[in-house]
């Protein structure tokens, strides 16, 4: 591992247009597994000038019509704060191509007789933790995310009137001995008023980000970009389409970690996309929290229909201590929590409506409360150190 460079990460704001996609997704999956806790959901959403498109397949025991469909979408859309000319919650047209899951799939994924349930769908999931944060995650994706969150929480309040929802921050770090010691390039390209005095503006994200970083940590002037192509009044999905599942790296680690390449969002806890990569965070996390190593990265593979995961990689990055190893923690994992689609919902507590505030700012590194974030729990740290 290097000890010396400069990293960089990136987040976007609820009101990006591919994290509007997202969030209406996630809340036509809330809103169905809240009818039926094994419902099957795979909804993929369109955005763009006044228009919001839904494809995919589902299944619900509880029941369903396009009214409630239509309506947890433009709500979602009202909560984010669009009521402009190109992109409006209540004026946007809105079109429902969801349909019944195929039967093929189907009995691949129900238990039935002997057969487990299986997984929803082949692929490879990552989980990463590390110390640089004390959400132990990387801190470049830690302080993009938290500064377009106070952004929004500004622009909700009225505090920044003049903002609209649409933005992106960037983050560039330097990495003394492998630690974050300051920023070296600050980014923030955020949507406005028409008319908004570009230097209040400036002056405002300025503020933002000597709230959100470290003490000392601040570049020069030059160093710090704001609106950098001078206007942004048209943004959103009129400025620009947004789909379900463009922002993978956004949603993970930053790039910090490799990606198996499986969006999260608008997909049911039996989909392996979403449960083993939540998983996959956990053991990392626990990993990390319990002091047997600084950095940690597991991989799990699955196949469609089949319960049991093909594979388990640990890689501790050289930072391993106290004497543990990768196999050894590869060994004990599979005891603690069983890692199969079923095993991973049970664990976690999956099959309940909690995935739209998972669609922002990052479905990990957020704060474990009741029923939400349950992948963000330290509570096998205990069981790990003595099982090894």
């Amino acid at each position: 591992m290097r000890s010396n460079y400069m990293f960089t990460s990136e987040s976007v704001s609820e009101g990006h247009p591919d994290k509007v996609a997202d969030q209406i997704s996630d809340a036509v999956v809330d809103l169905l597994i809240g009818k039926d806790p094994e419902a099957r959901v795979a909804c993929e959403t369109l955005v763009t000038t006044n228009r919001i498109v839904l494809a995919g397949e589902v299944r619900c025991a509880g029941g369903y019509d396009d009214a409630e469909i239509e309506a947890a979408a433009r709500e979602t859309v009202r909560k984010i704060g669009y009521e402009q000319e190109g992109f409006h919650w209540q004026n946007a047209s809105f079109a429902n191509y969801l349909h019944a899951q195929s039967a093929d799939i189907a009995q691949g994924v129900d238990a039935s007789g002997n057969k487990d349930e299986g997984a929803g769908d082949q692929g490879i999931m990552f989980g990463f933790a590390c110390d640089e944060t004390s959400e132990l995650m990387p801190a470049t994706l830690h302080y993009s995310h938290r500064v377009l969150e106070r952004l929004a929480d500004d622009r909700h309040s009225g505090a920044a009137d003049f903002l609209e929802p649409d933005s992106k921050s960037q983050v560039t770090l330097v990495f003394e001995n492998g630690r974050p010691v300051r920023a070296a390039k600050l980014v923030v390209s955020t949507q406005h008023a028409a008319g908004a005095d570009q230097g209040k503006l400036r002056d405002y994200v300025k503020g933002v980000f000597n709230d959100v970083l470290p003490e000392g940590w601040m570049p020069g002037e030059e160093d710090i970009f704001v609106n950098p192509t001078g206007l942004f009044e048209i943004g959103g999905p009129d400025g620009d389409a947004g789909v379900t599942g463009r922002k993978i790296i956004v949603d993970t680690y930053g790039g910090a970690s490799p990606h198996g390449g499986g969006a999260f969002s608008g997909k049911d806890p039996t989909k392996v996309d979403r449960s083993a990569a939540y998983i996959t965070r956990y053991l990392a996390k626990n990993i990390v929290a319990a002091g047997l190593a600084r950095r940690c990265t597991i991989q799990l593979s699955y196949a469609i229909g089949i319960a049991e995961p093909l594979s388990l990689y640990v890689d501790l990055h050289q930072t391993e201590m106290n004497g543990v190893t990768a196999a050894r923690l590869e060994e004990v994992l599979p005891r603690l929590v069983r890692l199969t689609p079923k095993g991973i919902r049970t664990h976690l507590g999956l099959n309940k409506p909690i995935y739209r505030p998972t669609a922002a700012y990052g479905h990990f590194g957020r704060k474990p409360e009741g029923d939400l974030f349950t992948w963000e729990k330290t509570d096998l740290v205990d069981a790990l150190k003595q099982a090894l």
